[in-house]
């Protein structure tokens, strides 16, 4: 690849030879004002390592409460106790919206707020009878804030608190709540929330117990160019460490609902660039995902032609994003989903929760193109 640009050349070199890309050198991505250029490198780099494929996966989103002890500035989906639509999922309620596409999913991906009585005997016991109940379908839960609140409340360790939810059943752990990896702005935005070092502190203890987690980035809110980069650059170390995250899901704060007015709208090619450059700077983490619920079907195709080698799977429901304003459509059937991938160029593989098994998916003809049922 020959690009005629002084900063990008550098940036291509090091790339060709396994170098670690600097934060000055990430910076530079981030600003480059030849953004096809910088999209055209991260291409080239998912393709190195992936070739045309495209992984997903099919999953439910059940969120088990939006009580939260909480306010989060950025958030839209959390309640209080006593607001009227405040709901806590118990046991049977969690498993029976589960049940209607039980022989569909192979994961069920579920976080929530923070409820203020919820211990670690209660989600031990959920995932113990949700996994006797689907013992094929994966327990993908938990962020590394409710964890954190989990054990405070029980007077557990992070460790112990770990241990035990992945004994009851619990497989993996989504990486939503980094935020930004950086406190100043984690005080402005997301105030009583894990510290920076916690969020990486929790992540490193669940891959030393064996447990694999992603990791996040909500880009967009209050911080700088500069902490963008140095948040990518804190994952990579972590990385080097514990070596368990599988997949990083870079997605920008959407505004229309939450109580942050100084944050602004993410244009598609600002999406586009930071998808890009998290692909080029984080050499140690496999995967990086093109979260629909987030960005959106369209700018999510377009993701998958800028170094995005996944894509959120079926979903079928979703609430956290959709209350703070996406209209990423929910009832994708996976042959819709598949033909989304083929129409950016690649070529869709299903995969589990864990990247431990993969399928090339054959679309069907349109006429037999079929949405999930969505009748409860």
């Amino acid at each position: 690849m020959l690009i005629e640009d002084e900063i990008l050349n550098p940036i291509i070199s090091d790339l060709i030879k396994g170098q670690r890309l600097s934060i000055i050198q990430g910076l530079a991505l981030l600003k480059h004002p030849n953004l096809n250029g910088v999209l055209e490198i991260a291409n080239l780099d998912k393709k190195a390592r992936y070739g045309e494929n495209i992984f997903f996966n099919v999953n439910i989103h059940v969120n088990q409460s939006n009580i939260c002890v909480l306010a989060c500035k950025f958030c839209a989906f959390r309640r209080g106790k006593r607001a009227d639509d405040a709901y806590a999922l118990d046991t049977n309620s969690y498993i029976s919206q589960i049940e209607p596409f039980a022989e569909i999913v192979d994961e069920v991906h579920s976080v929530g707020g923070l409820h203020p009585e919820w211990n670690l005997g209660y989600y031990c016991n959920l995932f113990e009878q949700t996994k006797n109940r689907f013992p094929s379908i994966t327990i993908k839960a938990l962020t590394a804030v409710e964890i954190k609140h989990i054990a405070t409340i029980s007077g557990e360790s992070f460790k112990e608190t770990i241990r035990q939810l992945k004994q009851s059943g619990l497989g993996s752990i989504p990486g939503g709540g980094a935020e930004i990896l950086v406190d100043s702005v984690r005080d402005k935005i997301c105030k009583g929330k894990e510290s920076s070092q916690e969020y990486l502190d929790i992540h490193g203890i669940a891959h030393t117990l064996g447990m694999p987690t992603n990791c996040t980035m909500l880009f967009g809110t209050v911080e700088t160019p500069e902490e963008r980069i140095i948040h990518l650059d804190k994952l990579r170390c972590q990385q080097d460490k514990t070596g368990g995250f599988q997949c990083f899901v870079p997605y920008p704060f959407l505004p229309d609902s939450s109580r942050l007015p100084e944050a602004q709208l993410s244009s598609a090619n600002e999406i586009l660039r930071m998808i890009a450059v998290s692909r080029l700077m984080l050499d140690n983490i496999p995967h990086i995902k093109a979260y629909r619920m987030n960005i959106g079907d369209e700018i999510a195709e377009l993701a998958i032609s800028v170094g995005a080698d996944d894509i959120d799977g079926t979903v079928i429901q979703e609430s956290i994003m959709h209350l703070a304003g996406s209209t990423a459509q929910l009832d994708f059937g996976i042959d819709e989903l598949c033909r989304l991938v083929r129409r950016a160029g690649g070529v869709p593989i299903r995969r589990d929760t864990v990247y431990s098994k993969f399928k090339p998916i054959e679309i069907k003809s349109p006429s037999s193109v079929h949405r999930l049922n969505m009748a409860k």
